[in-house]
């Protein structure tokens, strides 16, 4: 039997060549990821401006977006040096934003003002998501109590959510408040993995 090398065959096997060559470039890069999409990629300094407008690396998603954009929109890194971050909510009465550093157990605040970044919360006791309600009130998903509490006007805290049925919750992770006044939270099942507060056997709901 003799092998016959035709231009169909060339073709095929580069075709499957292609994603294995794919692969190992990936491989080969796992050290420098890429965090943006523009060519050459930009340099993300404090308060860095992309090289071109609109920025390239702004994305939008859903056409509807662009209803409410102008295109002159900027990614900026306003600080670092975070173990983990996780829910950014805006005040819009406070005029500043909040997000939580979960591992090192802090909510710090960003103001729009100046751009300075402080701790807002310490201990804050694990939060994960945060927002505030229509009242302008701090709502917070707190990963050591496994509950979700409101920060009232007066900075008394009251729990909105520990139990279910009579059950510790799982891991209360992202809010959002309702004009009706309830607040919707997902609760997955992170309790038995939990790095931080108390886990425990989680129990889906």
């Amino acid at each position: 039997m003799t092998n016959r090398l035709t231009r169909r065959g060339v073709m095929a096997g580069s075709a499957a060549l292609i994603p294995a060559l794919a692969y190992a470039q990936g491989k080969a890069q796992l050290g420098t990821p890429r965090s943006v999409i523009s060519e050459p990629p930009r340099e993300f300094g404090l308060r860095a401006q992309p090289s071109i407008s609109p920025d390239p690396d702004v994305l939008h998603i859903d056409p509807g977006f662009n209803n409410f954009v102008i295109s002159q929109e900027v990614i900026h890194r306003v600080a670092t040096g975070f173990h983990f971050t996780e829910g950014p909510a805006w005040s819009s009465e406070g005029q500043y934003s909040i997000f939580s550093d979960v591992k090192n157990d802090t909510i710090y605040r960003y103001l729009w003002d100046n751009g300075e970044v402080s701790a807002f919360r310490k201990p804050s006791f694990n939060s994960n998501g945060n927002s505030f309600d229509y009242q302008g009130r701090q709502l917070s998903c707190q990963d050591f109590f496994r509950r979700v509490v409101r920060w009232e006007v007066d900075g008394a805290m009251t729990v909105l959510a520990d139990n279910f049925e009579g059950k510790p919750l799982n891991s209360p992770n992202d809010l959002a408040p309702h004009p009706d006044g309830s607040v919707w939270f997902t609760d997955p099942l992170y309790g038995a993995v939990l790095a931080e507060g108390h886990p425990d056997e989680g129990e889906g709901r």
